[in-house]
């Protein structure tokens, strides 16, 4: 029972000793032996692979990297969904002393080219026949490349290209390359210092082109031990990776973290199937972004709206009891001896039922970051006993910053600073960090870095905040997205944005105001409880488009802001909306591929509707 959160860590195990990410891979490949590494679903049924078939397949990945000709330092790209193949990739790549860059498979061709020609990329792993076929296009722009490896073959049964290989065969050739070298791999290993360039992620290029940062072996090895402090895990922990492994998030958060926990790695099918994937796997720990977890609620939320009067009742009750035990926990109270009977029976009744239909019921704590989330949606997961942890941090800092510590959770900021980082703020208000995960710089632009990192060694996050005397952070918007209307009215756009998105009919949203009289917003709904509203409520729509005109669509998100509304001052407050009318993905330029509109980029594009806002047309 959720009592006192400083109750949810497990026994730290003993740490992986390596200075560099090959090192204390290896070291864990060494001490864990049978133990199992990964588990990936192939052919409807989970496979698992142990530590020693982990080590074996990066080993042969590496040597045939080598084998190949790539020499230490060399830029290797990973054009791949998360699975397992991808740490192959990229560990053998590192194993071999190169250095590896993770490309969105949803970039396309165009994205490709720049990325991996900025990164002068010698070689590059690609999925399937769609990522090949992105390369093929772009191959004689790039002069630097060499060879293209292919992970899976479906598909390509008759392909012939001397330029390509496939996984499978590189591996072979490594194995062969291994037994006429002795030694090789093992010099590879040593091959580059800990304040050497390890990985390179590119920012999501919302302002002009992406900017590739440089994170050095000593920024990735040197947060793990901290982490594991913060967020204890050991091998009897299992997590999930679905997150793009070319986000610093999931890489080092996710595959990294686990490699020096031990904890197994449970790799999802693809991001279509996450809701199943969960419940099949039940994790102890989840690590996600907001937009997951507010699919989660959004999917009791409607699927209570259908529920018979009784169920809906028993839910409302059992969530209240739930809610009450998270006010004391998040106090500091002790729970008293009738809510804690209470809400073991509410736990029995239905919350329980409502966990095991997540998939979280295992979970001793979840984990949030990458974009702004709500508090309530924070204290709801709370409420079913299952703590959420905000944190906060940028690539540029390793993914490093601010936790909320499981034992003194405070909603509405991102926690304290972690160990061995320090937090201050600037004159202006921006949020400044310094320690040992700040990154190297940005690849070919000292201009930029030397905008983002002052002489002293502080990393300028463009994030705005506050700290409170007992060292929470607060954030309350990124230093370019505030707010300020003609009548001078300072407004942080993510508060509502938040609040609007807790809304089960709502995915996103964006506020306008600079300048302006008043504060509009443009809004991208739910597709799929949105279309299932209609559906039940006998609304006529043909397409996406459609659905978002419906007059009662309309009404329905009107009714969900004005819910927002109710909680700001008038100043504040949204006084008309629009909503987008094309069904956005990942490949969409709106969209980062973690999901999230770019602020930016929406008003230049929507920039005619916006103005209809304030025009009075219709």
């Amino acid at each position: 029972m959720l009592w006192k959160l400083s109750e949810l860590q497990p026994i730290i195990t003993s740490a992986i000793p390596g200075d560099t990410v090959p090192a204390a891979f290896w070291n864990a490949v060494q001490a864990r032996g049978d133990k199992i590494a990964l588990r990936q679903k192939h052919l409807g049924i989970w496979r698992e692979v142990t530590w020693r078939e982990f080590g074996a397949a990066v080993r042969e990945t590496a040597m045939g990297l080598a084998a190949l000709g790539l020499q230490p330092g060399d830029v290797v790209s990973i054009l791949s969904n998360t699975r397992k193949e991808w740490l192959f990739a990229d560990l053998g790549a590192l194993c071999s002393g190169l250095v590896t860059s993770g490309i969105y498979p949803t970039d396309a061709a165009a994205q490709c080219e720049y990325l991996c020609s900025d990164s002068r990329t010698r070689m590059v792993f690609v999925e399937d026949d769609e990522q090949l076929d992105k390369i093929l296009e772009i191959r004689n722009r790039l002069p630097a490349l060499t060879k293209i490896v292919i992970i899976d073959l479906d598909g390509l049964g008759r392909f012939s290209d001397p330029q390509a290989i496939s996984l499978d065969a590189l591996r072979e050739l490594g194995r062969e390359y291994d037994c006429s070298h002795p030694g090789e791999f093992e010099r590879r290993l040593d091959a580059r210092a800990p304040g050497d360039l390890a990985i390179l992620v590119y920012t999501s290029g919302t302002t002009g082109k992406p900017k590739g940062a440089m994170l050095s072996h000593r920024n990735l090895v040197t947060q793990w031990p901290v982490l594991n402090k913060a967020v204890a895990q050991n091998e009897r922990d299992t997590r999930m990776a679905f997150l793009p492994l070319c986000h610093i998030v999931e890489r080092q958060f996710g595959a990294y973290f686990a490699m020096y926990t031990g904890t197994v790695l449970n790799f999802v099918e693809n991001p279509e199937t996450v809701p199943e994937n969960v419940r099949e796997i039940s994790p102890t720990v989840m690590l996600a972004v907001p937009r997951v977890w507010e699919k989660f609620y959004s999917a009791v939320v409607i699927a209570l709206s259908e529920a018979v009067r009784p169920h809906q009742w028993l839910y409302h009750w059992a969530i209240a009891q739930g809610h009450a035990v998270a006010d004391h926990v998040l106090a500091g109270r002790p729970v008293p001896p009738l809510l804690k009977l209470r809400y073991r029976l509410a736990r029995w009744l239905a919350i329980d039922n409502l966990r095991k239909l997540i998939g979280i019921h295992r979970c001793r704590f979840l984990m949030t970051g990458s974009a702004p989330i709500a508090p309530d949606l924070i204290r709801w997961y709370l409420a079913l006993g299952v703590p959420m942890l905000e944190g906060w941090g940028q690539t540029e800092s390793t993914a490093m910053g601010t936790l909320n510590p499981p034992a003194a959770m405070r909603l509405g900021t991102i926690g304290k600073p972690l160990e061995g980082v320090e937090v201050r703020l600037s004159a202006e208000g921006e949020l400044l960090l310094r320690g040992d995960f700040v990154f190297m710089g940005y690849l070919n632009l000292p201009d930029k870095t030397a905008e983002t990192i002052d002489a002293d060694g502080w990393l300028h996050t463009g994030d705005v905040g506050r700290i409170s005397d007992d060292g929470y952070v607060t954030i309350t918007d990124r230093m370019k997205d505030i707010i300020i209307t003609a009548g001078g009215k300072n407004i942080t756009p993510s508060e509502l944005e938040n609040e609007l998105k807790f809304s089960p009919y709502i995915t996103d949203a964006v506020l306008i105001g600079d300048r302006r009289p008043y504060v509009t917003a443009l809004v991208m709904i739910d597709h799929e409880n949105v279309e299932k509203y209609a559906q039940d409520h006998d609304v006529p729509y043909s397409n996406y488009a459609s659905l978002t005109r419906a007059p009662e669509v309309q009404e329905l998100i009107r009714r969900e802001v004005a819910r927002v509304n109710a909680k700001f001052a008038r100043v504040e407050q949204i006084k008309d909306f629009r909503l987008i009318e094309t069904q956005l993905t990942a490949e969409d330029e709106e969209l980062t591929p973690t999901m999230k509109l770019k602020r930016k980029f929406v008003y230049q594009k929507y920039a005619a509707l916006i103005e209809t806002m304030y025009s009075g047309q219709a």
